[in-house]
C-alpha cells in the first residue's frame, strides 16, 4: 500500500514557499528564505488565492496567473482617504515625516490587528496638514501571478 502525498483542503495548516506580484513586480517572495505557514481561511491569503491551493498535494509547486481584480478585487476609490496628520501624531510618532511611497501601519479599531496604507500625497500645515493614504491592497485591480511550493500539509 502506497501513501499518497496530503492535499490542501479547506482549514488544512499548511508550511509553503509562495511569491506574489503584479505588473511593478513582487509584493511578498519567501523563496530563497524561511517558508511560511498559514491555516486555509485565517486570512492570510485572499480567497481567490486560496482557492488555487485546494486539492494540491504535498511536495507541488505551481505557478497560478490571475486576471485583473481576481485576487484582491477591483481598484475602490474611496479607499483614498486623507488623514490629518494632527491625528497621524495623536495615533503614532509626533515626530514622523510621511512621503510619497511610504507604507503605514494602523491599528485596527479592536487593537487585534492592523492594516497598511500607502502615502499617495501630503498636504503641509499651510494647507491644512493631511496625508492621502491608499488604503488598497497594493495588487487590487491588477493581474496576479501565485508561485506556490507546498512543503508540507497538516
Amino acid at each position: 500500500m502506497t501513501n499518497s502525498p496530503a492535499r490542501v483542503q479547506a482549514g488544512s495548516f499548511l508550511t509553503l514557499h509562495y511569491r506574489l506580484g503584479g505588473p511593478s513586480g513582487d509584493i511578498i517572495n519567501t523563496f530563497g528564505g524561511k517558508p511560511a505557514t498559514l491555516s486555509l481561511g485565517s486570512g492570510a491569503l485572499s480567497p481567490a488565492v486560496e482557492q488555487c491551493l485546494m486539492d494540491m498535494a504535498e511536495g507541488q509547486r505551481a505557478t497560478f496567473d490571475l486576471p485583473p481584480g481576481a485576487a484582491f478585487g477591483d481598484r475602490n476609490p474611496a479607499m483614498e482617504q486623507w488623514v490629518a496628520i494632527k491625528l497621524l501624531r495623536e495615533l503614532g510618532d509626533p515626530h514622523e515625516r510621511y512621503a510619497p511611497g511610504d507604507v503605514v501601519q494602523f491599528p485596527t479599531p479592536d487593537g487585534q490587528d492592523s492594516y497598511a496604507g500607502a502615502v499617495l500625497q501630503v498636504r503641509d500645515a499651510a494647507d491644512g496638514g493631511a496625508v492621502l493614504f491608499d488604503f488598497n491592497h497594493p495588487l487590487a485591480g491588477q493581474p496576479v501571478s501565485f508561485e506556490v511550493q507546498l512543503i508540507g500539509v497538516l
